[in-house]
Formats: structure tokens, sequence, C-alpha cells
């Protein structure tokens, strides 16, 4: 990891959708699920001190935008969902510095007995 992924972070694991991301046509038609894991670069500090969720970021309105931004259009490659979904947390929250990303696909249409495809993506926001 690069020096811009430390500190404080918001993390969501296993959040789970049901999509129709894919190459081929039957993964447009049929759909499968897919998970995603999260890591947001954002300073807990003031969340911490007051104990008061105006002062933070609301687990659920990252979920929610996470939701709209892997559901609004169908995509090709789990790279591209996952820049979508990133590109969508840095509009919606200006006070995450960076995203961790891992787009999960057990049931990738390939021959394996157990597992998943997966990517991660590692994403800072650009200054301006």
């Amino acid at each position: 990891m690069s020096q811009g992924f430390t500190g404080d972070r918001i993390i969501l694991k296993d959040l789970g959708f049901y999509g129709y991301h894919g190459v081929f046509a039957e993964e447009a038609k049929l759909g499968q699920r897919f998970f995603i894991d999260l890591e947001l670069g954002v300073d807990l500090s003031a969340p911490a001190t007051t104990d008061r969720l105006s002062t933070g970021i609301s687990y659920a309105e990252i979920y929610d935008v996470v939701k709209s931004a892997f559901e609004t259009r169908r995509m090709k490659l789990l790279e591209a969902v996952a820049q979508n979904i990133v590109d969508a947390i840095f509009e919606a929250f200006q006070s995450v510095n960076w995203v961790v990303i891992r787009v999960r696909k057990p049931e990738a249409p390939i021959a394996m007995v157990r597992g998943e495809a997966a990517i991660e993506l590692h994403r800072e926001r650009k200054t301006q």
C-alpha cells in the first residue's frame, strides 16, 4: 500500500448484491451474486470524540451509494464495476480520502471447483 492508505478507516465487508455484470450473454440474462468489501480512508476523530453521527459518515448512506452505483448500469468487467462505485463514493462523501474496494464474483463462469474470481482497486482522491 502507498503512504496514502494509512490512518482511520470505515470498513464494510461482504455487502451482497445480485447483478447482471459480465462478459457473457448468460450473465446479462440470468445474473448472479456479487460481494463487495470496502475500506474508506476518513478522519474519524470527530465522531470518536463527540459520539454524534452528524460528525461522521453513516454506514447506511455508504451502502445506499454503493448499491445505487452497482445497480445503475450493467458493465462487462469487475474492474469497471469497482471504479464506478469508487467514483460514486468520492462524489458523495467529500471527507473520504482513499478507497480500497474488492469486488468478488463467486459464480464466475470459469471452471473452478471452489473459490471466486475477484479484483481489488486502491484509489486516492485526486487533488485539484
